[in-house]
């Protein structure tokens, strides 16, 4: 808490000793866009252009591949281990 109280006590008498607040506003550190651009690492690919190499996937491509494969195995367990149950109040009707 000292830290936060020493930085913002300097942030004030910085701002207290300029002449306009127009100038005021230009000392306040503003975080831009621009590292944005800066990549780390190899480029991300959509999962269909290198598809046994999920480590290159597009974070959101490897979500939706992953999410969907884990949806088709519980639905295919569920239909594997429910499909021997047969309804035993079935009605059988003669013509």
């Amino acid at each position: 808490m000292a830290t936060l109280a020493a930085v913002a006590a300097r942030r004030v008498a910085t701002l207290a000793r300029t002449r306009a607040p127009s100038q005021a506003a230009s000392l306040i550190p503003r975080r831009g866009l621009a590292g944005a651009a800066d990549h780390h690492g190899p480029p991300k690919v959509y999962f269909w252009q290198d598809p046994m190499n999920p480590a290159k996937w597009k974070e959101e491509h490897f979500v939706i591949v992953s999410l969907t494969g884990w949806g088709l195995l519980f639905f295919s367990g569920y239909k594997f281990f429910t499909k021997g149950k047969k309804e035993e109040n079935a009605v059988e009707t003669t013509h």
